[in-house]
């Protein structure tokens, strides 16, 4: 049977994907008439880094912890970081679909609302393992997980003006 911290987890991630989905629809239907959108090329050389980190540290490193949760026997846990990738995978979706299939600048939206989404996620999670003294290492890797999230939604905050094209053309004057 579930706990009830699980079952509050499950009514709180379906009523954020319901709420995420509708707005992404609405909004990708209001902005049907505009252009398709197309990420600025060449991609900055830093974006490797930060792909390649993003990936280790928000997605291979919370995989095995979420291994270990199975593999021990922490329910909570194992909810934690289920729920995770259940957020996660949903964002890449709608990512993949919003700039691959639909090419609607409605894809730079995406993660502004899963971002701050994942990082509550991550905090309730850490509010969860509490009373557990023996997970501390894991509360240690949620704060590790909120900072990585929180420096990702800073970096695409930041990156706003080079992919609405905002940064304008330096003229020259020889």
């Amino acid at each position: 049977m579930l706990s009830s911290p699980v079952l509050r987890l499950s009514a709180e991630n379906a009523l954020f994907s319901a709420i995420a989905l509708i707005f992404i629809v609405t909004v990708a239907w209001a902005w049907r008439e505009t252009k398709p959108y197309t990420l600025p090329e060449p991609l900055p050389g830093w974006f490797a880094v930060w792909f390649g980190s993003v990936q280790i540290l928000g997605g291979l490193v919370p995989l095995g912890a979420l291994g270990w949760s199975i593999w021990q026997g922490y329910p909570s846990a194992t909810a934690v970081w289920l729920f995770y990738y259940l957020m996660l995978g949903l964002q890449i979706l709608l990512e993949s679909l919003t700039l691959r299939q639909y090419a609607t600048v409605v894809w730079v939206m995406v993660p502004y609302l899963f971002l701050p989404y994942r990082i509550w996620q991550l905090y309730e999670g850490m509010n969860l393992l509490e009373p557990l003294a023996e997970l501390d290492w894991m509360r240690s890797l949620l704060w590790l997980e909120i900072g990585v999230w929180s420096l990702n939604y800073l970096l695409d905050v930041a990156q706003l003006p080079r992919l609405y094209g905002w940064l304008g053309t330096q003229e020259n004057p020889d």
